[in-house]
């Protein structure tokens, strides 16, 4: 998720849910019948209060929790307002240099890193 904010371009985190402290970009669980950009969607105003449209793919991250494999697919959305469902854990918006300091895993830098770049081409 993006947004401009005085000619600055800014990115959302989310605090995780289970770890005080780390930020990472929103994401979720599909529902059955969902497509991924429909549940992405719904996952950032469930997770951060916040209403996007999707611009582009960012990209996807695979990783293992609980001894399973777990593929995530991120998109880069724009920023349309605040949404009905308020905030379920900590967010904040940051600068691109300020964002990609503080997330945590490659996999996220990477995702932003690209999400920026469609970002920066994307009027």
């Amino acid at each position: 998720m993006s947004r401009t904010v005085n000619g600055e371009r800014e990115y959302l985190l989310v605090e995780a849910s289970r770890t005080r402290g780390l930020w990472v970009l929103p994401k979720g669980h599909i529902e059955p019948g969902e497509t991924p950009e429909d549940a992405a969607v719904r996952e950032v105003e469930e997770e951060a209060g916040v209403l996007g449209a999707i611009v582009a793919h960012a990209g996807e991250i695979e990783f293992a929790a609980n001894g399973r494999p777990v593929r995530v697919i991120f998109f880069l959305m724009r920023y349309e307002g605040e949404g009905s469902n308020p905030a379920e854990r900590a967010r904040a918006w940051h600068r691109y240099d300020d964002a990609l300091g503080l997330v945590h895993f490659d996999g996220t830098r990477r995702v932003l890193m690209k999400a920026h770049t469609l970002a920066t081409e994307t009027p």
